[in-house]
C-alpha cells in the first residue's frame, strides 16, 4: 500500500488518559526501607506484573531541586507513579511536582528526565513557583517556543528561540508550565496539543499566558536559559544500564542504547521539534523502536497508526523519520 493511502488512526490512550497501578509505599526523607522496584522482564499488555521476587531491587535517591534533605524513593513503574513517590517523601501534594532532571538541581532541559533512568542517576524534582501571567502580541506566525510535557499533564517551555517573538519576553522563560492560554486551561494536555494551539493563534494579535515557574534555589535566582542545542543532550545512566518506565506495563531495566539507537533518537528528535515543534526523547526512542526492524516506510507508517496514531504524523514527517533511522544505521550522522 502506498504511503498515506488508507492509513487508519486508532492509537490506544496516550499515557495522561491512563491509570497508573496503584505502586507500593513510598519512603520518607532519609528513611531506609525494604527493596523494591520495577519488572525485569515486562510481560505482556493486560497480564499480571511479574512477582516481587523477580523484580530489579532498585532504591532511587532524590531531592527537591530548590533545596532539601535527601529522600529515598522505590517501587515505581512509570511517571505518574514516580512524581507521587517524590510526593510521599517530601510530603506534598503530588500536583507540585512539575519535572525532575537528572544529576543537576538545574533548569537544565538537555537532563531532562524522560522514559529513562540511569541506574545511579539522582533526581532532582522541580516543584511549581511563581505563577504569572503574560500578554504577547504574535507579531510573527512562529513564536520560537519549543515545547514538551512531563508524562503526568504538564506542558512547559523547553526551549526558545534566539531573537524570536517569545526571546524579547523576558518575564517567560525555559521550564515555565504553560497552565493556559487566553484562559483555556492545558493541564493534562500533551506538547503537541499545546504546540498546535499556540501555532493557530492569529498574527497580529495579542494573547495571554498564564505560566508557573519552576521554584528556583538561590544560585538559579535570575539565570534565564534558552534551553541547551538542538541534540546535545546527555547519555543517560552513570552505570551499566537504565530504568525504562512505561505507560503499560512494569518498568524494566535494560542496556545502554547502541550508538545507531543514540542517534536515531537524536535524529528523529530534531524532526519533531523541526515539524512539530516539540521535543520529546522517549517519543523518539519509541519511533525508533518501532521502525528499526521496518522493511520499508509504508511499513513504518503502519506501525505508527497502531502505536502513535493520535499524532496524526503527516507523511513527508514519516519519510524523513524513516530516513533519519536509516542513515543511523549506517553510520551516516
Amino acid at each position: 500500500m502506498p504511503l498515506g493511502l488508507g492509513r487508519r488512526k486508532k492509537a490506544p490512550p496516550l499515557v495522561e488518559n491512563e491509570e497508573a497501578e496503584p505502586g507500593r509505599g513510598g519512603l520518607g526523607v532519609g528513611e531506609p526501607g525494604p527493596l523494591g522496584g520495577g519488572g525485569a522482564g515486562g510481560p505482556q499488555v493486560g497480564l499480571p506484573p511479574p512477582p516481587p521476587a523477580l523484580r530489579p531491587r532498585l532504591v532511587f535517591h532524590t531531592q527537591l531541586a530548590h533545596g532539601s534533605p535527601t529522600g529515598r524513593i522505590e517501587g515505581f513503574t512509570n511517571v505518574k507513579e514516580l512524581y507521587s513517590k517524590i510526593a510521599e517523601a517530601f510530603r506534598l501534594p503530588v500536583a507540585e511536582v512539575m519535572f525532575c532532571t537528572l544529576n543537576t538541581h538545574k533548569v537544565d532541559m538537555d537532563k531532562l528526565l524522560g522514559g529513562q533512568i540511569g541506574l545511579e542517576d539522582f533526581i532532582f524534582a522541580h516543584v511549581k513557583g511563581q505563577r504569572k501571567e503574560v500578554e504577547v502580541f504574535k507579531s510573527e506566525e512562529a513564536l520560537g517556543l519549543t515545547i514538551t510535557d512531563n508524562g503526568a499533564g504538564y506542558a512547559f517551555i523547553k526551549r526558545i528561540k534566539e531573537g524570536s517573538v517569545i526571546d524579547h519576553i523576558q518575564l517567560i522563560s525555559v521550564g515555565d508550565m504553560i497552565e493556559a492560554i487566553n484562559g483555556q486551561s492545558l493541564l493534562g494536555c500533551r506538547h503537541y496539543e499545546v504546540a498546535r494551539l499556540l501555532k493557530e493563534l492569529p498574527r497580529g494579535r495579542t494573547f495571554t499566558l498564564k505560566l508557573t515557574e519552576p521554584r528556583k534555589a538561590f544560585d538559579m535566582i535570575s539565570v534565564r536559559a534558552g534551553g541547551g542545542r538542538p541534540g546535545s543532550g546527555p547519555q543517560l545512566g552513570t552505570g551499566r544500564g537504565t530504568l525504562r518506565l512505561r505507560s503499560r506495563g512494569p518498568a524494566t531495566v535494560e542496556d545502554l542504547p547502541s550508538a545507531f539507537e543514540e542517534k536515531a533518537i537524536e535524529k528523529v528528535d530534531d524532526l519533531l521539534e523541526s515539524y512539530m515543534g516539540i521535543r520529546d526523547t522517549e517519543l523518539a526512542a519509541t519511533m525508533v523502536e518501532l521502525g528499526k526492524d521496518k522493511r520499508n516506510p509504508d511499513e513504518l507508517a503502519e506501525a505508527l497508526d497502531e502505536r502513535l496514531g493520535d499524532f496524526a504524523f503527516p507523511d513527508e514527517f514519516v519519510f524523513d523519520v524513516w530516513g533519519a533511522i536509516g542513515d543511523a544505521k549506517v553510520g551516516r550522522y
